[in-house]
This record gives structure tokens, sequence and C-alpha cells, in this order.
């Protein structure tokens, strides 16, 4: 079995999704989010927070591979720098734990889950459920974040079948 946790890195919310991987069967561990801003209004704070709730997760769960969104840039460059600092700990935090680190655009991710890489997040969450057979999803960074780790699994599927091939 093999366990793939989806991060969706924010600097105020992290989403996060966990599934195993068990002979072409993909099952929800767990999802949720780590809220940051209502806990601390210091950003150094807020980081620090998120690598003791990674840490958690990290120890209960024990994820092979991780699957975290790459980073883009938005409107607002301190938007970027702050996100890049809560994605550096979370590859941090994944390597700390040898897991495997993919990384993956948001459009690509999209685009393999919906059919469109312009696809909103309520259109992720809504394709999301009928996928993985949930009837809610509360969070859309949780359902970025499973979007993450599922788009990761039909990667490893095409991959091992791929090599059976050959």
């Amino acid at each position: 079995m093999i366990k793939i946790l989806g991060i969706d890195p924010g600097s105020q919310v992290t989403g996060f999704g966990l599934l195993s991987l068990h002979s072409g069967r993909v099952q929800v561990m767990t999802y949720g989010i780590i809220q940051l801003k209502k806990e601390s209004e210091n950003f150094n704070e807020r980081i620090h927070l998120l690598a003791q709730n990674l840490d958690i997760l990290f120890s209960k769960y024990q994820p092979q591979i991780v699957s975290i969104e790459k980073i883009f840039l938005g409107k607002n460059p301190d938007s970027a720098f702050k996100l890049g600092h809560a994605r550096g700990v979370c590859i941090q935090k994944a390597m700390e734990n040898k897991a495997q680190v993919f990384e993956y655009s948001t459009r690509e991710v999209k685009k393999g889950i919906t059919g469109s890489g312009g696809a909103d997040k309520h259109q992720v969450n809504e394709v999301l459920k009928h996928l993985l057979g949930l009837k809610t999803i509360n969070y859309l960074d949780a359902s970025d974040a499973l979007a993450l780790a599922f788009y990761h699994t039909s990667r490893v599927e095409i991959n091992k079948k791929w090599q059976e091939m050959v």
C-alpha cells in the first residue's frame, strides 16, 4: 500500500488530503485544513504552527509520497513569497520523513481531474466527490489537496501500466 499526502500550502490555510493506493484502488484516509490565520497574526508563528501540524500528520500516517502544488506568481508578490515559505516548510517536513516529493502546477492538476486547466475550485470539488465517493468535502483547500494526491495516483497507475507494456 502506498500512502500519498496531497498538500495545498498556504500561509493562512493549508489543505491536506491523504489517499492510499493498493492494487489500483484508491481510498481516502483523511483530509482537512490546517488553520493558521486564526491562531496567530504573526507570520513566523504561523509557519511554526504549520511545521508542528505537519509533524503530527507525518507521525500519525507516515505517507511515502507527498504531492504538492508548485508555486505560482499572482498579483501580490508578498503573498507569493509567503506561499514560498509555506511550501518550503512542507517540503522540508516531507524530506525529514523520507517521503518522495512530487510537484504539480495548479493547471495540470485541474486538467487531470476535470479535463479543464481553467476549472474553478468548486468544479474540482464536485468531480472529486464523485471520483472518491464522498458526500462532501467541506473545505476547498482540502479539496485542492485531495486533487493533488488523486492526480498523483493516476500518474503512478499510468507509469505502472507503461512499465508492464515495455
